[in-house]
């Protein structure tokens, strides 16, 4: 079987033509979204984290 990178190029050219992408519009709010869900899980491990210090801290007897 022979390898044809002509061949292959044109097939994913063909392909990448199938492709619906996406407009700039939709691509700034899910930028936006994402920004988002990370500082909002970030706020969430941050204080996870810290009460389970105190809890840890309170059990062990630590200071």
């Amino acid at each position: 079987m022979a390898f044809s990178p002509f061949k292959f190029l044109q097939e994913v050219r063909t392909e990448t033509a199938k492709v619906s992408w996406p407009s700039r519009r939709e691509t700034t709010i899910t930028t936006i979204m994402v920004f988002i869900m990370v500082a909002v899980s970030s706020v969430f491990f941050f204080v996870a984290d810290q009460l389970i210090r105190v809890l840890v801290t309170f059990l062990l007897g630590i200071r």
